[in-house]
């Protein structure tokens, strides 16, 4: 009884030379081996599928049987898939072509999914899996090898990571247009501090560059914080009269366009911090990595949302954060 495991590429190839050079002398020089051997791959395969093949005729001509037409039917699709198989593999090589996998912190999602837009409009070929998430749950992607790059603010000191600059990251503070604040040229840090901040969640890096800054200006003085899961929450919030935030000035390029939002002018803002390009320390990348790693250094950071400058540009770029 004829079964598939049976057959071997070898002896469907050795069909296809045959019919396609018209002797079985030929095939086996087509092929680099000898006509007995080319006979032998033959007959296996007749005995593979218990049937005859080809038909040999008087003139020594050979022409194929239904069941041989099926099987040089099935030759032909194999060696077109292995040959796109080969094609794709060495595109994968190339970087052309693969899988990669990015996380990116919460803030970043504003721009992220126009990067991978932009990459996909470049390298077709190329999937690209986009995990989001805050600092910790990024961080934490990083170390069990769930993303092979990662687009973050400062990098963290475990697991070890290689980070490259890809453009900078002003944070502000934002408040309604109507807030008595919003016009003042020289805010007090004693006024500051009487508003309700809104704050993102435990494990967010907007929280813990908002907490170090006010206490570095308040000089450990205490203020009122409301916890708030996301940055739409906290737009939203600030817009109500709810209180003040200090976030990623990238999350509310429309908001300020539209002057739903304004931005406090203060000594020390926009604080001016930087996006990083991470990955795992003395991790080797995928040529797919690598690619859309060269991709976004070559970027330069023009995928960045452009932010109105405020009034006051002094800046605090040696804050530690």
């Amino acid at each position: 009884m004829a079964h598939p495991k049976s057959l071997t590429l070898k002896q469907l190839r050795a069909l296809a030379a045959i019919v396609e050079t018209g002797s079985i002398t030929a095939a086996a020089g087509t092929l680099h081996v000898t006509p007995p051997a080319v006979s032998t791959q033959l007959k296996s395969l007749e005995e593979g599928v218990c049937a005859q093949v080809l038909n040999r005729g008087p003139d020594g001509k050979v022409s194929l049987t239904p069941i041989g037409r099926e099987l040089l039917g099935t030759v032909q699709k194999i060696e077109t898939a292995l040959s796109q198989c080969f094609a794709r593999i060495e595109a994968m090589k190339a970087g052309m072509a693969g899988y990669v996998s990015i996380g990116v912190v919460s803030t970043g999602k504003y721009f992220a999914p126009g990067l991978v837009a932009r990459m996909k409009a470049l390298l077709p070929d190329v999937e690209i899996g986009l995990k989001v998430g805050n600092r910790e749950a990024i961080v934490e992607a990083l170390a069990r090898g769930e993303v092979e790059l990662a687009i973050m603010g400062r990098p963290p000191q475990e697991p070890p990571v290689e980070a490259e600059v890809l453009g900078e990251h002003p944070y502000i503070i934002i408040a309604p247009p109507d807030h008595p604040l919003a016009l003042a040229d020289d805010i007090l840090p004693e006024a500051l501090l009487e508003e309700t901040f809104l704050g993102r969640e435990q494990g967010s890096g907007t929280r813990i560059l908002m907490r170090r800054y006010l206490d570095r200006i308040g000089e450990g003085r205490p203020y009122r914080m409301v916890e708030m899961g996301t940055n739409e929450t906290i737009k939203q919030a600030v817009m109500a009269g709810l209180g003040l935030a200090v976030i990623s000035a990238h999350t509310v390029v429309p908001e300020l366009e539209a002057g739903r939002l304004v931005m406090l002018r203060m000594e020390g803002l926009p604080i001016i911090r930087h996006w990083y390009l991470v990955r795992p320390a003395e991790a080797k990348l995928s040529a797919t990595s690598a690619a859309f790693r060269d991709f976004l250094m070559l970027a330069n950071g023009d995928y960045l949302p452009k932010v109105p400058r405020p009034l006051l540009v002094e800046r605090w770029e040696d804050m530690p954060v």
